[in-house]
Parts: C-alpha cells; sequence; structure tokens
C-alpha cells in the first residue's frame, strides 16, 4: 500500500491565507514608514502580538523582502524593490496608449510616475513638440511636496503618514513652495476633489502640472501634464477633465479591482 500524505484540509489552507494576509499588512505598513518601525511599533499598527510580528519580518527578511533599518526596526528590503522593477515594464506598455491619448488632446508633455520614499520617480514621459517645452528625464527623483503628481500620491496618504514621510522643513525650491501646514490643507483639498493635483511654478518658476493619482492593480501611479505656465495657466478644467477621462481609462483597464485571473 501507498502510504499517503496526511491532508491539512480546510483548516490548513485557512492557516496559509491568515500567514500571507497578516504578512501583507505588516508590508503595507512598512510602505508607509521609509524610515523604519521597530517590531513593537509595527504589532501595534496591525494589531498583532509582537511575537507574531517577529516570526513574520524574520521570514520576510530571509526572502529579502524586508530588512534592518539604519535607524533601528525594520524597513521594506531589496527584493521588493526589484517586483515593482520588474512590473514597471508592464505598466509602461498599458498606459503608453493613454498617455499618448492624453498628450495629443493637451498638446503638452504627460508623465507616468510612482512614489519612491519622499520623491517621486518618473517611470515615463512623452514630450510634447514644441519650441519651448518641459521634460522629466526617465529614471529621475523629483520632490513629491512640490510637484502635482506628487501631492496626487501624497493625497493618498494620511496627514500622520505625509508627516512621518517629509522632512521638517519642506524645502523651499522656489517662493510658491508650501510648507508642511499649507500642504496639509492642500491634500484635503485635494481628497475632496477627486484627487486632482496642481503645481503652479512651486518646483520650477515659470512651470505649471496637473496631475491625478491612478489605483491599479501594478501599483499606485500619477499621471500628471507639464508645461510652461504662460501656456496652461486658466485651462485647469480643461487639463482636469482630459486627466480624470484618462485616469477613467486606464484603471477600467488595470484598476486595483481588476486583478488578473
Amino acid at each position: 500500500m501507498t502510504r499517503q500524505e496526511p491532508d491539512g484540509g480546510d483548516d490548513g489552507k485557512q492557516c496559509g491565507i491568515q500567514v500571507i494576509a497578516r504578512a501583507a499588512a505588516i508590508m503595507r505598513t512598512l510602505g508607509t514608514h521609509p524610515q523604519g518601525l521597530s517590531l513593537a511599533a509595527i504589532a501595534q499598527a496591525v494589531g498583532l502580538p509582537r511575537s507574531t510580528v517577529q516570526r513574520i519580518v524574520s521570514a520576510l527578511e530571509s526572502e529579502y523582502l524586508v530588512e534592518a533599518a539604519r535607524s533601528g526596526g525594520f524597513r521594506l528590503g531589496p527584493a521588493l524593490g526589484q517586483l515593482i522593477y520588474q512590473t514597471q515594464t508592464d505598466i509602461i506598455s498599458l498606459a503608453r496608449p493613454h498617455l499618448e491619448t492624453l498628450l495629443e488632446r493637451l498638446q503638452e508633455s504627460v508623465i507616468l510616475a510612482t512614489s519612491a520614499n519622499e520623491k517621486i520617480y518618473v517611470v515615463d514621459r512623452i514630450v510634447a513638440e514644441h519650441e519651448l517645452r518641459v521634460v522629466f528625464p526617465i529614471g529621475s527623483y523629483v520632490p513629491m511636496h512640490s510637484t502635482a503628481v506628487g501631492k496626487a500620491l501624497l493625497s493618498r496618504m494620511s496627514d500622520a503618514q505625509v508627516r512621518d514621510l517629509l522632512p521638517e522643513p519642506l524645502p523651499a525650491l522656489t517662493r510658491n513652495t508650501h510648507d508642511l501646514p499649507s500642504l496639509l490643507d492642500e491634500l484635503a483639498t485635494i481628497r475632496q476633489s477627486g484627487g486632482l493635483a496642481a503645481d503652479r511654478e512651486e518646483f520650477i518658476e515659470g512651470i505649471y502640472g496637473f496631475a491625478v493619482a491612478l489605483d491599479t492593480y501594478l501599483g499606485n501611479y500619477g499621471i500628471a501634464v507639464v508645461a510652461p505656465a504662460s501656456r496652461i495657466k486658466g485651462k485647469d478644467e480643461l487639463f482636469c477633465k482630459a486627466l480624470l477621462d484618462c485616469k477613467r481609462d486606464i484603471e477600467q483597464m488595470i484598476g486595483a479591482g481588476k486583478l488578473p485571473a
């Protein structure tokens, strides 16, 4: 007779699902605290015993999904960055046709970006054909607090998470750059407006931008339109409508609620 391995059944499956859910909760918490968190702080944030958190963090650390932070505690590890990098090829190929439509509609440069600690990372961009045009190089890092796409992504966080993430005081890049209290006030307005954000010469003198965040199963990204202030002033309604249409079209295809089978 052949000896069969014992079957854990539904109880074993449920236990595995629970561990994955707990690991995901821990990683989401660390994702909003890039400076690192202690085991006790993680346990409090996710509502689990410290001993349970320690076991899960140790397992994640062995896979380089979590690593020790310089300031103590733990933060997200390099393996997660590799996974994100691998998904960027997908987001670029999927979003690119919609970015091209957005550029054709507005005749201004467009950007696809994601967050990288307190900065945004430019994943893709299409430059408008004007003598005077705005170019953000692919792969460049730009401050979140002074750009439209950065503020759109920040608006998805709580005020406490924003305070933890950003330096204080905020670097003043132009005379229009917000300090932290006024930035938090603007983020509240952005949340009420459906996630639409603007940069009116806050990053670079003479440059305006409008942006909106995307919620996709590939992660959180933002799309922005940037242009010289002289061409974009007074066109808020036109640009915001085009951005919302682009957001709708992309999320209909790869929205967070449309995970592939």
